[in-house]
């Protein structure tokens, strides 16, 4: 069974960092892309960022380029976002999630992952 973990969530103030990380297991880690996404109150959940299998391609939503990276450790079984100059507006639940397909272009929406992590709250104060 295909199990996601997040951790690293917290409240910090606008400017700080925060790593958030994603331990997997039940899937040969290294052949599926991951991704990460979020959902703030009463919106809709958002695509954040993913990887690919390979860990040489990445992709990233406007909101997030320049400011957050995310990378992949395979001896770890694990993914991390790492998250600079934080906003308020990046106040939301974030979730890992692994693709549906192995070997595949690096996967943006919501129905290109089939596993999902229970989230980690991250809160920006202004």
């Amino acid at each position: 069974q295909v199990q996601l973990v997040e951790s690293g969530g917290g409240l910090v103030q606008a400017g700080d960092s925060l790593r958030l990380s994603c331990a997997a297991s039940g899937r040969t880690f290294s052949a599926y892309a991951l991704g990460w996404f979020r959902q703030a109150p009463g919106k809709e959940r958002e695509f954040v960022s993913a990887i690919n299998w390979s860990g040489r391609s990445t992709d990233y939503a406007d909101s997030a380029k320049g400011r957050f990276t995310i990378s992949k450790d395979n001896a770890k079984n694990t993914v991390y976002l790492q998250m600079n100059s934080l906003k308020p507006e990046d106040t939301a639940v974030y979730y890992c999630a692994q693709s549906r397909r192995a070997y595949s272009i690096t996967p943006t929406t919501e129905g290109d992952f089939d596993r999902w992590g229970q989230g980690t709250q991250v809160t920006v104060s202004s």
